[in-house]
This record gives C-alpha cells, structure tokens and sequence, in this order.
C-alpha cells in the first residue's frame, strides 16, 4: 500500500528537496506552502506530489487543508513540518515585529498544523509527526534574537509532544539541521560551517523517519557534535567560547 506524507515549506529549500525525495521513493506527497507557482512546478515535474497552497499562521485555514488532504488522499502515514522564515538583518538588534513575525510562523504556525493532525492521529493510534526545528535553538546565539528563540521553543515543544503523543502509539520525531544551503541561509553574511545542500538533508531526513527510530535526527554530524557538546557546557565556559569564535569570524 502506498504510504502519504504532508510536507509544509515544501516550495523550497529543505522542505522542497524533502518533498522530492519522498516522491522519488513512491511515497504520495501532499505539498504545502504560500507560493502555489512553486507547487504547481513541482507537480509537473512529479506526479505524485500534490499542491496544497497554505499560511500556516491562519489556523482556520491549516484545519480546512489538512481535511481537503484527507479527502483527497486518504489516510496521512506522517507529517513533516517544515515551514520557517529568517531575516537575519533584522536579528541583529532587539526588532520587536520581526521577532513577533519569526515567532508567528516559525512556531505558532508549526503549532497550528500539530493542533490540525491531533485528534486525526491519537484517533487512528497510530502515525508519525516529524517537526522542522535547527541547531541554533540548542543554545543562545549572537544576532538571533528571533529565529534561535523560535528554534528553541520547538525543540521543547517536540519533547513534550513526545510524551503526550506517545500514549496514543503515535511517533514525534524532532528534526534539527546545521546549514544547509537553502534561500534562507544565502541571507547570511557570515562562513557557514560545514554547510550541505538541501538534498543532503532531504536523505538525512528520509533515513532518519524512515529507517530509524531515533527521537532526533540531526546533521551535519561534523557540526551538531561539537554543539550537543557547547549545550551541557555551564554559561560561564559556554559564553566564553562564543565569544571567541565570534571574534574569529569577524576577523
């Protein structure tokens, strides 16, 4: 039986590149994003990825898109949530709107399409809810006053919904990338370590929900094992640290 997924974020970046491969491996995927264009090429290019236009920040209209999927679709095996949104010119200095904005889609909006699948999911017993955060919300970061305390708030909302959820038989599962060249991270001014392209992710991603059972799923390896190290740091060190590879940067 062909297994369904729902990819929000799926016009670019990883999101896209996720949708592509899920296609590839058979899987019939339901395409969500604001830019319908975009879905609409990737439609043509892939028959079995189907557009689903969406403002993840309107709940209202989250609810009647996943019930419009169901319908056409049938039964949804798993979520991937994966839409954000980034300034980093604007993180540079406390901007209150921008980090309402960032909060708005990158968190309350991934909530929304977790508040759409709830009583779907904890229904059926079973399923996957797989939801898009970063490494930069491990860990207060310079010139991310939104988009690391976005980041942040999802990695402590895919634990507790771990809990919840799995009373129910459903899997979450937390997803949590380095740089990866997307349209977001070409904003940066800054060198990226250890950055990968979207399709690195895309594999990193499948394998991890597909072949795994692990609670996150995390890449670069290069890059999250020296973070996983600077998160159990105490702030003393930790703030030290970054403070010197900031220097280094700007060298």
């Amino acid at each position: 039986m062909t297994k369904k997924v729902w990819i929000t974020g799926a016009s670019s970046g990883i999101g896209k590149a996720t949708a592509i491969k899920f296609a590839k491996e058979g899987w019939q995927v339901a395409a969500s994003a604001r830019r319908e264009n975009l879905l609409e090429d990737l439609n043509k290019n892939y028959q079995n990825i189907h557009s689903f236009p969406l403002d993840v920040v309107n709940s209202d209209r989250v609810k009647e898109v996943f019930n419009d999927i169901s319908k056409k679709m049938g039964e949804i095996d798993l979520c991937i949530f994966s839409t954000g949104t980034y300034e980093p010119k604007l993180e540079k200095e406390i901007n209150e709107k921008q980090i309402r904005d960032v909060m708005e889609v990158n968190f309350f909006g991934t909530l929304n399409c977790i508040k759409a699948v709830e009583k779907y999911f904890k229904n059926k017993k079973t399923g996957h809810i797989s939801i898009v955060s970063s490494v930069s919300g491990y860990r207060g970061l310079p010139n991310s006053t939104g988009y690391g305390a976005s980041k942040a708030a999802l990695i402590n909302l895919s634990e507790s919904l771990y809990l919840d959820f799995k009373r129910y038989n459903v899997r979450v599962s937390l997803i949590s990338p380095g740089f990866i060249k997307t349209p977001m991270t070409d904003k940066n001014d800054f060198k990226m370590p250890f950055i990968k392209s979207a399709e690195f992710a895309a594999e990193k991603i499948y394998k991890g929900l597909i072949k795994s059972k692990a609670f996150e799923i995390t890449f670069p390896k290069q890059l999250t094992i020296v973070l996983k190290i600077l998160r159990i740091l105490p702030y003393w060190k930790y703030f030290y640290l970054i403070r010197r590879l900031t220097k280094q940067q700007k060298r």
